[in-house]
């Protein structure tokens, strides 16, 4: 049996719930009354042929007649944009993620546990988060979370249907994007922070061991970087990327440190939208690289790698100290110096993440998109002497 997503809402989950707010039937509005409500939904999907209109009336509670594939790709996770036709509660269209459709990297990917973590988060968490999310007619995964053959599946809002527009790093308002996403991040951070639920008895506990510091934390990734990309990035690169590698078993054991809350992951401009009715208000999508680790590293990776730099240069002491103010409002202390030394620290994390993205080619991002991050990233641990902050902390 696989539990059923019967309502999801886009938005904050603390404002009424109103008629459109829930999934897509009267038949979903009648299940939020049942706690605890299973329904039976046939094997999930692993290829965009196995989206047939009986398996969508299935997933979404609801007739659906016909199913017509715009667009299919994959890199990380397979993505399928669908029109469908039905019931008039189905929406004209959704956007699908499920496993990527090759098997090599369907393999791959499934070991990290990202595609599962994902839809998980949409299936339990998503309507308490204070954020604006993509709306989950249905999420459910099959397996261990880290099994080769784990399935999962999400529907979601198409979000270009819904008005929606996605940011960019030449938008007149970037500025003021910038500092909403800092705010939007500090309440996430806010309600999770040192949060009980996060242990072995919470309903949080899968997050927990999905922290920043595992593996060899990309060094290896970093070489090859080195090795194949240096001459295309800015003078410094190398300086860091060597000391990256030498010291990442030190750098790990850095980043487990302080108090920790749940975050994003990968909060970069991609995986943000503009919502479609409040244009000031900032979306949060792709949730693969949900994580339990100090909130500062959602904060340094958006500043240090998706922003631009010279708003970053201009505005970067100031973003820090709204991320405080934010979290205060909310109940939490961050002190101004450790906060400071922490963007420093994750600043590092951005960069690294960066690198790895570029050190794969196309395979994960176009190529262009690596390198501009990594150019952007490196610069910002220029500026921040984090190599200097290095030193110091694993003298």
């Amino acid at each position: 049996m696989l539990r059923r997503l019967e309502a999801i809402r886009g938005d904050r989950a603390d404002r009424a719930a109103g008629e459109n707010d829930l999934a897509i039937t009267t038949r979903a509005h009648e299940a939020l009354t049942v706690i605890g409500s299973f329904a039976s939904v046939p094997e999930l999907p692993v290829e965009v042929d196995d989206l047939t209109p009986e398996w969508m009336s299935d997933a979404m509670d609801a007739d659906v007649t016909s199913v017509t594939v715009l667009d299919r790709h994959s890199g990380t996770t397979g993505r399928a944009h669908l029109a469908l036709t039905g019931h008039p509660s189905v929406p004209p269209s959704v956007f699908v993620k499920l496993a990527p459709f090759d098997a090599g990297q369907r393999k791959f990917v499934n070991r990290q546990g990202m595609g599962v973590a994902e839809a998980r988060l949409y299936r339990d968490l998503a309507p308490e988060l204070p954020l604006r999310v993509p709306r989950a007619y249905y999420a459910e995964f099959d397996g261990t979370g880290t099994g080769a053959d784990d399935r999962y599946v999400m529907v979601l809002e198409d979000l270009a249907a819904s008005g929606c527009r996605f940011p960019t790093r030449g938008d007149a308002d970037i500025e003021a994007r910038i500092f909403d996403i800092v705010e939007n991040l500090a309440r996430l951070h806010a309600q999770y922070w040192e949060s009980p639920r996060f242990g072995p008895d919470g309903d949080l506990d899968w997050i927990a061991p999905r922290s920043t510091a595992s593996g060899d934390g990309g060094s290896g990734m970093v070489q090859i970087a080195i090795d194949n990309l240096a001459a295309r990035l800015p003078e410094g690169f190398v300086e860091l990327a060597e000391t990256y590698v030498a010291q990442a078993a030190g750098i790990m054991r850095l980043y487990r440190e302080g108090e920790c809350t749940l975050v994003h992951g990968d909060p970069h401009l991609g995986n943000l939208f503009v919502d479609g009715v409040d244009a000031r208000r900032t979306g949060f999508l792709d949730w693969a690289v949900v994580a339990r680790a100090p909130g500062i590293r959602d904060v340094a990776y958006v500043l240090s790698a998706s922003t631009p730099t010279d708003l970053r240069r201009e505005h970067e002491v100031a973003l820090i100290e709204r991320y405080r103010e934010v979290l205060a409002e909310h109940g939490v202390t961050l002190a101004a110096d450790l906060a400071w030394e922490q963007y420093r620290l994750f600043t590092v994390y951005g960069w690294c993440c960066a690198t790895c993205t570029a050190a794969m080619g196309s395979k994960w991002q176009p190529e262009h998109v690596g390198l501009g991050g990594t150019e952007r990233s490196t610069i910002a641990a220029l500026d921040l002497d984090c190599t200097g902050l290095l030193a110091q902390k694993l003298s």
